[in-house]
């Protein structure tokens, strides 16, 4: 779990593997169920955990490891009924302890630092990251303006991983995370 690369297709999946995810994360936001499957086609056969934003239906049906849900998304339940891996965002110690408490398996922390991926989402900083890797016992990715020049920041804070949309196809940020385990 120590780099997530979140993308919207197969071609920045691979672009993201070759340069060290653990973790893809399909995320393409405003579609249909079936268009995240369409787009997700060949993820999962890439050697990278696959793991579906938002959408439940469409990580079973591409046979996704897991599912990454938002605090307002349905769908914990079924997630874990069909057995996927379950990640839910957080941004506070509660949220992350409830997460827990409801099946997570892992936490999305953040936004770390601010991000024009999710410009509504307030920074949380590196103390409040400490403060909930050590409130919880599954492990925590950082999310939110992470690049090779913070992720160590984040991974010595107690984050297990990392989480990038921008520098999902950068080398330099595996390593990053790589030295700071």
């Amino acid at each position: 779990m120590r780099l997530h690369a979140l993308v919207p297709d197969l071609e920045s999946a691979r672009r993201a593997v070759d340069a060290g995810a653990t973790v893809v994360q399909l995320r393409v936001k405003g579609v249909s169920t079936d268009e995240l499957v369409a787009a997700g086609q060949g993820i999962g056969e890439l050697g990278a955990t696959f793991v579906v934003n938002d959408d439940v239906d469409a990580a079973v049906a591409l046979g996704a490891d897991g599912v990454h849900l938002g605090q307002a998304d349905d769908g914990i339940e079924r997630a874990l009924e069909a057995g996927l891996l379950l990640g839910i965002s957080i941004a506070t110690r509660r949220e992350a302890a409830i997460a827990e408490y409801r099946g997570a398996g892992y936490l999305g922390a953040g936004a770390i630092w601010p991000t024009p991926s999710k410009e509504d989402a307030p920074a949380i900083g590196i103390v409040v990251l400490r403060e909930i890797c050590m409130s919880v016992s599954i492990p925590v990715i950082a999310i939110g303006g992470i690049d090779a020049s913070n992720a160590a920041d984040c991974i010595r804070a107690g984050a297990s991983g990392v989480a990038v949309i921008r520098a999902a196809g950068d080398p330099a940020l595996r390593a990053a995370v790589d030295a700071a385990l």
